[in-house]
This record gives C-alpha cells, structure tokens and sequence, in this order.
C-alpha cells in the first residue's frame, strides 16, 4: 500500500495530528510501472495458466463433464477453493480502466479493450462451473450449505441458486458477454470520451475568461455570482445540445439491449435484474420508493425556502444547488482531506488510517483536466486483490470536500472487509454499497456545524438539505424517470431525444414543485447522467441515507456502536442486505423505518425555517 505514515502535529500538539503533504494524482505504480510494463503480460500469462489449470481439472470433457463436484459437499469445496483463487487473478484491465479515467487517449483505449477482451475470455471458459453448480437441484440445496466445510461460501452458493431461474445455456451465456462490448459499453464510453473532451471558454469570477472542461463548468455552478453560474449554465447547454442527437443513439442502444437481455433471461420488469443482482427484495425497493415519492412535499419546501434565502423569485434549474451564505469559502486541497482526516479518526481509528493510507499514498486523483472523466468514483471493489482508487474532480468548494468523504467512505468500506472476506464474498451490493459512503460525508457535514455561528449554521444547514434533496429525493425522482423510460422503449422501440427530454422534466417537476423552473435546456441534462447507463442503481443512493441516518444517530447515542457499523462494512456479500442490516439492528422490511429517516429530514428542515425566521432571512414560515 505504500510506505508507512508519519502524521505531522498541529502546532506541536499530538493530540491532533494531521496528514502529511496530500498527494494529488494515482500512483498506480503497485499495479504496473508504466503501459508498457512486462508484468503486464507476465500477470495475464499467470492468469491464463491457472484458469487452464482449473479447467483441467473441473470441466471433464465434453463427452464425461465432471459433476462429482454437484453431488458432494467436499468435492464442492475444493473446487470453490480453487474458483476462488482464480478470481483473485488479473489485474490488467483494471489498471487501463483506470488509466483511461485520466486520460482519454486512443491507444490506451485500445490496451484497455485488449485487456477487457482477455477477460471476457477467460470468463467465458470457466463460466460452466457457475452454471453447473446452479443446476443443484433445490432437495440438495440445503445440504450444500448448511455443511460446515461450505460455510464461507454459503451465500454465494444462495445468490447463485436464486439466479439460477434468469441463467441461460453455457454457449447463450458466451455470446452475451462477447457482445456487450458493442451492443452497448462501447455507446456509453463514446459519449462520456466526447463529453469528456468538450470545453467552453467563459467569464470566470475574477472576471478573466478561459476554456473550461465540463465538470469545471458544473463546478462554476457553485458560484455566488449569477452572471458567472448563469453563464456556465448556458454553456453546459450548448455542450448537452451538442452532443444530444449522439447521446439519443446511445441510450436507444442501451435499452435496446437491456430489453433483449431482460427478454432472453425471462425477468418480469425492467428493474428486477437489478434487484436480483443486489440481492434485495423488490417489495422492499418499491416501500422505500413509494415512502419517499409520498414526502415530494419536503423538497418542494426546500426549494421555496432557498429562493426566499436567496432573494429569487424562483430558482432555475441549475441553481437548485447554488450555496446560500459562506458555504463557498474555498478550501485547499490540503485543508479539506486534514478536515475529512480529522473527522474519520474520531469515529474511529481504522477509519482514518485507511484514508490517510489514500491520500498519501497516490491512491486519490484530485483535480480536474482535460480528457480526465467527469463526476467523482471510488473504484476497488470489484476485486479483492486491487488497490482503492479515488477519482475526484476537486474545485474547493464545500461540496468537493463533502465529496471527498463520500468517496472515502466507499474507499472503506472496501478496506474493512479486505481482509475479512474470500474473493467471492467481497464487494459491496448496490443496496449497500452507498451507506457507507453517505455515514462519512454526513459526519464531515456535522463537523463543520459544530462551533459555527448561527449565519454559519444556517448556511450549513442549506447545504444538508441540498443533499439530502440530490441524494434522496432527487433520485427517487430519476428512478420513476428510467422506470418510464424503459417501460416506453418497450412499447415504442426508439426514443427520440425531444421525447426523452420531456419526460425527464416531468420527473424533474414531480419532485421540485413551483419554485424551480424547469428551464430551457434544462430537457438535455439527462445527456450527461452517467446513472442512466448504469441502470436502476440509483435507488440505492437514496436508500443508503436513509440508512446510514438510522446507523448515525446509533453512533451519537452510544459511540461503541462504532463497531456495529464496522460489521456492517466487514460483512460484504456474505449475506442479505436484509440480514446484515439487521444484525446491526435495523429492519429494512419495515416501511415505518423509512418514513423514520423522512422524519429527520423533515426535522431539520423545520429547524433550519425556524432559525431563518429568528435572524429576520424570511418573513414567515415557508408553508
């Protein structure tokens, strides 16, 4: 991971140390020292052979395909053994994955679909054991893992059984892996290499103009100077439009192919692989989608109290999120990851080692440039053997060190349970893998509440209900957007931008109500929604507040709690959402907990009307 850290006091005072100078770009240099390193091929050579190896060992031939491993829990465990160890090989595609993230450069793109290609291909030879095990029949199933020799992989034997019904035949299997790649990654990564490479020059606030790439233009969007946000509003526009009639052919494709797939694999509903693949039930999803859909009034409230704060008739559309008060203070790069330091190391030692382990060790890429992917990500759990990467695109605002927790917090979670799960129980479910994240950004939020005077308070507050508005409600709103969107297509088989436009909006509208507008250009913002290639995943943002508030306020009553979240993040995949969740005391099936988490919502919200109305910000209570 790097060589160890040396912590440097604050004044002296070892009670409060600080991180060392904070490293701004990856060192990937613990994957390979360079694109053209021989451990390169020496690493897929390793990879090849042993996948070989357990081939010869567990296929049989295809005349006498092995199958004592389906009928003996034994047997099974040592061929789990070995599937195991061949799922914690390869590292090449993941190492031009992330190259590519930074730099958008034909021949890497090249390098990373080879690597992708040699992937898929190994996949693909070993994809019979995964099919062959899933065809235990269901009288032996509890056999298999209730044996105690099988307790490591029992849940991964339960997903696998309930996938079964979805999977097709070994060759169908092949060919919609090799296709994926055209049918549908590829769209998606031509539009995200254009948007990534579109600039615009623009009026910056100390009033110089100069070119600036699409996330520093959304980043100008935080900015107190309407002329300034108003103009980089337009300019986003005019790349969104740009790049919209490209952007109309890709998203096709991608429902197009979703639809083949959910049709060959026989799923009832547009999201219902993604709720199968997350392990989670559908009636809890849809609880938690109709609790909050039912509560749009409080964003709606939200909204109208920050116009009134802001002095605005009404907000457009970009400035749902512009900061009210000093919440624009800038930030070093240095200052926010000290603050985000800080604030992990006092809920939990672990919590900050591990983050210092990033930022010092090059595993965080900090600042924007041209070419580099928009948005922010913290990559690492796909699997168990590579480093956490953070990218982050870090302007000084308030909400890119906010960011940095919320990656951070992903990048932990993913650390916990390293060393505490197998190969084929680490990761993270969609359903679970944004609490983490949203627990360590909450706790920064508070951080810097605490001692802050009641105009800082205030600003504060803004900004939490900025986020439990995007993270919550706002998300909610994209799912019953894609929802329709796909439930559309299916009806009319092509989508044209305009119509994808309109609906968006509507969905928009559904939750912001009559204090922002909807406005023109507003229709294309979906052209640079990464989520929607990503299917169904966003409900899991809003369900991962929801429960990272109920696992916060455990922590503020009693802070050994501390440890009921660190099971949490150690569980991995080893069991349900369902069950993990609830042996940290949390029960996800009850509708009642959500409308909990609501609740606190609208607490603060009532909270923070009652402070504006106390230093004279607005005249009355927003109704």
């Amino acid at each position: 991971m790097g060589t160890p850290i040396e912590l440097r006091p604050v004044n002296g005072r070892e009670e409060a140390p600080l991180l060392p100078i904070a490293k701004t770009a990856w060192d990937l240099s613990p994957l390979f020292s360079g694109d053209d390193d021989p451990r390169i091929v020496t690493d897929q050579t390793n990879t090849k052979n042993m996948t070989d190896a357990f081939n010869l060992r567990w296929a049989g031939t295809p005349q006498e395909p092995r199958t004592d491993y389906l009928e003996d829990p034994l047997i099974l465990k040592a061929a789990l053994d070995d599937y195991e160890k061949i799922s914690r090989m390869g590292a090449a595609e993941y190492y031009f994955t992330l190259r590519t993230s930074l730099d958008n450069d034909a021949e890497l793109e090249g390098q990373r679909k080879k690597a992708e290609e040699f992937r898929k291909k190994l996949a693909n030879n070993t994809r019979f054991f995964r099919l062959q095990v899933a065809k235990i029949p269901p009288d032996r199933q509890e056999a298999f893992v209730e044996h105690p020799e099988l307790a490591e992989y029992k849940h991964f034997l339960e997903r696998l059984w309930t996938k079964a019904p979805h999977m097709l035949s070994e060759a169908e299997e092949r060919i919609l892996t090799t296709k994926s790649g055209t049918s549908r990654d590829n769209w998606i990564r031509m539009t995200s290499s254009l948007l990534a490479k579109a600039e615009r020059e623009v009026a910056l606030e100390d009033g110089s103009r100069m070119a600036q790439t699409l996330p520093q233009l959304l980043g100008l969007l935080q900015s107190k100077d309407k002329s300034v946000r108003d103009t980089a509003a337009g300019a986003i526009n005019e790349i969104l439009a740009e790049y919209g009639d490209i952007a109309e052919f890709e998203l096709n494709s991608v429902l197009e192919d979703k639809k083949d797939n959910d049709n060959l694999r026989s799923y009832d509903r547009p999201d219902a692989a993604r709720h199968l693949n997350d392990d989670i039930d559908t009636k809890v999803v849809d609880a938690m989608i109709q609790t909050v859909a039912s509560r749009f009034d409080l964003p709606q409230r939200i909204y109208r109290l920050k116009a009134q704060l802001l002095g605005l008739p009404i907000l457009q559309y970009h400035e749902r999120t512009v900061p009210y008060g000093d919440t624009t203070t800038a930030y070093s790069y240095q200052e926010a990851v000290d603050l985000v330091y800080k604030v992990l190391s006092g809920l939990d030692p672990e919590f900050g080692k591990i983050f210092a382990g990033f930022v010092v060790n090059g595993q965080i890429d900090a600042f924007p440039k041209k070419g580099k992917e928009g948005g922010a990500f913290c990559i690492g759990d796909e699997g168990i053997s590579y480093l956490t990467y953070i990218l982050l695109n870090f302007t000084g605002k308030l909400g890119s060190v906010r960011t940095i927790a919320h990656e951070a917090g992903h990048g932990i979670h993913n650390e916990i349970m390293r060393p505490r799960q197998n190969a084929l129980t680490y990761g993270a479910s969609t359903a679970t893998s944004e609490v983490a994240s949203t627990f360590m950004e909450d706790f920064v939020t508070q951080e810097l509440l605490r001692g802050a005077n009641d105009e800082e308070r205030l600003a504060l507050m803004i900004r939490k209900l900025d986020a439990d508005t995007s993270v919550v409600f706002r998300q909610i709103a994209l799912y019953a957007f894609e929802k329709e969107l796909h439930a559309t297509f299916r009806e009319k088989n092509y989508l044209s931008q305009e119509e994808i436009g309109i609906m968006f909006q509507k969905h928009m509208a559904a939750y912001m109500g009559d204090a922002v507008e909807q406005s023109p250009g507003s229709e294309n913002w979906w052209v640079n929604w990464t989520h929607i290639r990503n299917p169904f995943y966003v409900y899991s943002y809003a369900m991962g507040q929801l429960i990272s508030k109920s696992l916060q306020r455990m922590v503020k009553n009693d802070p050994v709690n501390i440890e009921k979240v660190k099971e949490f993040l150690a569980a991995g995949i080893s069991d349900s959402p369902q069950n993990i969740f609830l042996k940290a005391g949390i029960d996800i099936t009850d509708p009642s907990f959500w409308e909990r988490g609501l609740g606190e919502v609208e607490q603060l919200l009532n909270e923070t009307e009652e402070l504006a109305m106390q230093l004279g910000k607005i005249p009355s209570k927003v109704a």
